[in-house]
């Protein structure tokens, strides 16, 4: 079965691919699908991020399609970023001052308990669909750590890894990862 992936970020790609890539005949992504939207994001979950993403992609593809959504979620500062996490430092974000804000809103913070949380939705053309969760635990360091992953990976430090994700290697994430954990609990849903 041929799968559309509604999204173009390279790092979410590679993910699904090592984890669904045995599942699928094919897994293709927006740009190789020669699709230019950006579907806006207006739920105030993760799920119905997930759900709006992936339904507009099987609509426009008639394909079968998997959205996913992650959030951080920050005990200190009560839950957020949330489901503002990529947009974290405003409409023109990016990775760095996403974290940079994240910092300097924690501040000095003693309390810097947080995980991250994914909810992945897998849309079928006809509307039905099936949900896939996933958390890891761990907390934000003071400074970044590691050169591998992106978003906030250099600066949450896994308790299971005993590491950050930037420093991390992508099998030892996938491991533990919320993404990773989300496809799995889609997987062990579905009848394939």
């Amino acid at each position: 079965m041929l799968l559309a992936l509604a999204t173009n970020n390279q790092h979410k790609i590679f993910e699904i691919r090592r984890i669904l890539g045995d599942y699928f005949s094919e897994l293709k992504t927006l740009s190789e699908l020669n699709i230019d939207v950006d579907v806006e994001e207006t739920g105030v979950t993760l799920e119905e991020n997930a759900l709006i993403k992936a339904r507009a992609i099987a609509k426009l593809t008639g394909l079968p399609s998997l959205a996913d959504d992650t959030g951080l979620m920050v005990d200190a500062l009560g839950g957020a970023p949330g489901v503002y996490s990529a947009r974290y430092a405003g409409p023109d974000h990016n990775d760095a001052a996403n974290r940079a804000l994240l910092l300097k809103n924690l501040g000095n913070e003693s309390n810097r308990a947080a995980h991250f949380g994914t909810c992945v939705a897998l849309c079928y053309p006809d509307g039905s669909y099936v949900l896939g969760k996933g958390r890891v635990d761990g907390t934000i360091l003071f400074e970044e750590r590691g050169t591998n992953g992106f978003g906030y990976d250099s600066l949450f430090f896994s308790t299971e890894l005993g590491k950050t994700f930037a420093e991390a290697d992508a099998d030892e994430k996938n491991t533990v990862s919320h993404r990773a954990r989300a496809l799995r609990d889609l997987v062990s849903k579905l009848s394939i």
